[in-house]
């Protein structure tokens, strides 16, 4: 990551490759110190706002070389938007932008002068930082050299933030979880296994100080885990139960959990995903825990006051002479019996484990994330999460991490009626319904499985992965639901 520092240096005497100024938009004129730099620039600035009708719409930007200050090299104007409709995403996002400007202009030291959000300077320097951080990082793990070898931003200075080394600090903690989780999510599915994401977990465990218990197969069936080791048996590779948890040092002011589905690849089972089906891209069905993982690396370095629980039951679905068969009937470790009428729809079967195991742990709020249903992505496009809970007071708290985060969600209808699509002839349920409200049925399903514990399930599909460039995220893993996840904590822990 770039190095993040608080610089004490008035605006017109900071020096550095790329200073970065945010406007508002339909409110460029150049007043104050601005009107100072301009003058100091021999007028560089009103002539590219001039040239390139640049009226500050949300993102936007446009940089100009300079001349006469000798100081700094180029300035890299960025639009805010309107400053009525700004939120502390708006400066995440803006960051961003002028990140990647100063990367593609091969500026070592970057400079920002940024206004405050809501008179808020620990989360606007936050907010700065995340989005730099993001939108700098490179995944070149599996390239055998970088594409842009020597273009990288090594230091960034946010001007006027004296005092907030604790918000970057933050910042930092936060983005190596949405590392992580981007890493875990970008890799291929014979670098991700069951195997390594156990190592993953104890690795956090080890370097923070986590408990971390790991359920064998045997363990799994000791337990009556019937519905994860149905999808489990086909795979050659052996399927991991993860459990870590961190525990503050006094008594916790809440016990929460979140549970993450973990198929680190789903061929779709003997119900194989066909031609144009994307099989491809199934090493993303382990968003959940991806993110699960990334939220536990963050907790940990954060260290609040609420004991959480970090859970996913991990495995591949799989094609061999082992496999659960289409009408097959599994039973899950609350003895309810399911009808598999599609092995596709494998993962509200681990999460169906995962749920029974965690909801008899005695905590105050569960939180599950799964790239579950396609048909949530075509309720609610690619960007936003599908948000099913019957507690209003989880979706409330979740709404409003979702809205520090910048990560998009929105609150789905659990409509009790739609179960009887699930309903079996032979068996207590089927894993899959009608094709209508599909996303609807399979959080019902998921409900089946949650007995006293409040509840929400966050579905994923859309957001875990961007085709394009997308503000901090993508193009490829976005490590959605990381820095929601950790909010969701940190304002539940009060």
């Amino acid at each position: 990551m770039a190095a993040i520092q608080l610089s004490n240096q008035p605006l017109l005497e900071w020096a550095g490759d790329s200073l970065a100024i945010g406007l508002f938009e339909d409110a460029v004129e150049l007043t104050g110190e601005l009107a100072t730099l301009n003058e100091k620039f021999a007028g560089i600035l009103k002539e590219v706002i001039a040239e390139e009708e640049f009226t500050a719409k949300a993102n936007s930007t446009v940089f100009t070389r300079v001349s006469g200050g000798g100081s700094v090299k180029k300035i890299i104007l960025v639009g805010l938007g309107k400053p009525d409709v700004l939120k502390v995403d708006s400066l995440r996002r803006a960051a961003a932008a002028a990140a990647k400007v100063a990367k593609k202009q091969k500026s070592k030291t970057l400079g920002f002068s940024f206004p405050l959000w809501n008179n808020d300077p620990v989360a606007t320097a936050q907010a700065i930082a995340e989005g730099v951080q993001l939108a700098l990082y490179q995944d070149v793990r599996f390239k055998s050299e970088p594409d842009d070898k020597g273009s990288k931003v090594e230091t960034v200075e946010l001007l006027g933030f004296e005092g907030q080394e604790a918000a970057i600090t933050r910042a930092n903690q936060i983005v190596s979880g949405v590392i992580l989780a981007r890493e875990l999510v970008a890799a291929p599915a014979n670098a991700v296994t069951p195997i390594t994401m156990a190592e993953t977990a104890q690795a956090i465990a080890k370097d923070y100080g986590l408990q971390l218990q790991i359920l064998e197969k045997e363990d799994c069936e000791k337990l009556g885990m019937g519905a994860f080791l149905g999808v489990a048996l086909a795979s050659d590779l052996p399927p991991k139960f993860i459990h870590l948890t961190y525990k503050p040092e006094g008594t916790p002011t809440k016990k929460l959990a979140i549970i993450g589905k973990g198929l680190t690849f789903d061929s779709g089972g003997l119900n194989i995903k066909g031609a144009g089906s994307g099989i491809e891209t199934m090493k993303i069905d382990m968003g959940g825990a991806a993110a699960t993982l990334g939220a536990a690396k963050a907790i940990a370095q954060l260290k609040p006051n609420a004991e959480v629980h970090f859970i996913s039951a991990v495995t591949e679905n799989m094609i061999s002479g082992r496999a659960m068969h289409p009408g097959d009937i599994l039973t899950a470790s609350n003895g309810k019996t399911i009808e598999v009428n599609n092995t596709d729809a494998e993962g509200r079967l681990t999460l169906a484990d995962a749920l029974v195991y965690t909801d008899k742990l005695g905590l105050d709020a569960i939180v599950d994330l799964a790239t579950l249903t396609g048909a949530n992505v075509i309720a609610l496009g690619e960007d936003i999460a599908g948000l099913y809970t019957p507690d209003d007071a989880i979706a409330s708290q979740l709404e409003t991490a979702a809205a520090t985060s910048g990560e998009k969600i929105w609150r789905m209808p659990m409509e009790e009626k739609y179960f009887e699509g699930l309903k079996s002839g032979i068996a207590d349920m089927k894993n899959t319904g009608p094709r209508p409200g599909g996303s609807i049925t399979a959080a019902l399903f998921l409900k089946q499985f949650v007995k006293d514990t409040p509840w929400a399930h966050i579905d994923i599909a859309g957001p875990v992965w961007a085709d394009k460039e997308n503000g901090y995220n993508g193009p490829g893993a976005t490590g959605y639901g990381v820095r929601m996840l950790v909010d969701w904590i940190l304002e539940t822990e009060v």
